[in-house]
C-alpha cells in the first residue's frame, strides 16, 4: 500500500480486534474512498466502465415487535460511481447489530438498510429482501462460455504481473465468453484469502487463453479489495486489447455471511444471472 492508502485506511476496524454489538448501530458502517484504489490502478475520473457491486447477505436477522426473531436473505446493489465502497467487515458488524433490534415490520427494516447503506456509500444503494425459501435468486447455475482452467500450463508467478497478458499472434476480431474458477486474491489489510470465479465477455482482438490464465493466477499473492481487483483486471484487458466491448464479473465466495460480486462493463450490459455452488 502507498502511504496515502495506509493513512486513509488506518481508522477502519478491518484487521483489529472487535467487540460484537447486537443492538442497531449504523455508525459501524465504514466507507472506503474508491479513488484510493483507482489512483493505484491509474484510473481517472473518466472511467472506461460502468457497473455495480452486488452483495448477498445470508445471515440477516432481527426481532419483530413481540421480540420474535425473524430471518431473511438480502441482495444489496452498490453503483460503481458512489464515492465510497462499503468495507466488508464493517458491513458484517452492522448486520450483526440488527440481531437483537426490534423493527415494526419488514418495511421499516428495508428502509433502514437502504438509508444506512446509501449514506455510507454516498449514493443510492438498492436493497432486496428475500424469503429464506426463495430459490430463484440463489439457484446455482453454470458460468457461460469456455472454462480456461482446463489448459495445461506451467505456472511460476504468483505476484500480480500484467505483462503476462498477451493477444493471440496475428489476433483476429472475435467475440468470446470465458471464465475461470482460479482467481484468488487477498484482503488488503489482513491478507486473508478471497476466492472467486471470474467471467469475461469481450468483443475485440483475440486474447491468448494460456496467458490470460497465468495472469489471473498471478493475483494469488496480490492484496487488494474485491472491487479494486476487478477494476484492475478490466483496466489491464482494456489497455491491452482496446476491445469494442468488455465485461468483467467476479463471483467471490462468502465470508461472514456476505459475498461480494463486482461487475464492470464498457457498455450498458445486463448483469448475467448466475450463481455457483461454492457461493
Amino acid at each position: 500500500m502507498t502511504k496515502i492508502q495506509t493513512e486513509a485506511l488506518a481508522g477502519l476496524t478491518l484487521g483489529q480486534s472487535t467487540t460484537y454489538i447486537d443492538q442497531y448501530c449504523p455508525t459501524l458502517l465504514q466507507g472506503v474512498p474508491r479513488s484510493l484504489g483507482r489512483q493505484a490502478i491509474g484510473l481517472t475520473a473518466d472511467l472506461p466502465f460502468t457497473g455495480q457491486d452486488i452483495w448477498h447477505g445470508y445471515e440477516l436477522s432481527w426481532l419483530n415487535p413481540k421480540g420474535k426473531p425473524m430471518v431473511a436473505l438480502a441482495t444489496f446493489v452498490v453503483p460503481f460511481d458512489t464515492p465510497n465502497l462499503i468495507e466488508s467487515k464493517s458491513f458484517k458488524l452492522y448486520l450483526n447489530s440488527l440481531n437483537q433490534s426490534k423493527f415494526a415490520d419488514i418495511s421499516q427494516l428495508y428502509r433502514t438498510l437502504r438509508d444506512d447503506l446509501s449514506r455510507c456509500a454516498g449514493g443510492s444503494v438498492q436493497v432486496t429482501l428475500h424469503n429464506v425459501n426463495e430459490l430463484s435468486a440463489f439457484q446455482p447455475t453454470w458460468l457461460p462460455g469456455r472454462c480456461i482452467d482446463e489448459l495445461d500450463i506451467e505456472v511460476d508467478e504468483y505476484d500480480y504481473n500484467p505483462a503476462l497478458l498477451q493477444l493471440q499472434p496475428n489476433a483476429t476480431l472475435v467475440e468470446e465468453k470465458l471464465h475461470s474458477h482460479l482467481l484468488k486474491s487477498n484482503c488488503l489489510i489482513t491478507s486473508q484469502p478471497d476466492w472467486a470465479s471470474l467471467y469475461i465477455h469481450y468483443k475485440g482482438q483475440a486474447l491468448e487463453h494460456a496467458s490470460l490464465l497465468k495472469y489471473l493466477i498471478s493475483f494469488r499473492g496480490h492484496n487488494e479489495f474485491h472491487e479494486q481487483c476487478v477494476e484492475r483486471i478490466f483496466s489491464d484487458l482494456w489497455q491491452l486489447a482496446a476491445p469494442e466491448f468488455l465485461t468483467v464479473y467476479a463471483r467471490y465466495t462468502r465470508r461472514g455471511g456476505l459475498d461480494i460480486n463486482p461487475f464492470r462493463s464498457s457498455g450498458q450490459a445486463d448483469v448475467p444471472q448466475f450463481r455457483l455452488t461454492r457461493q
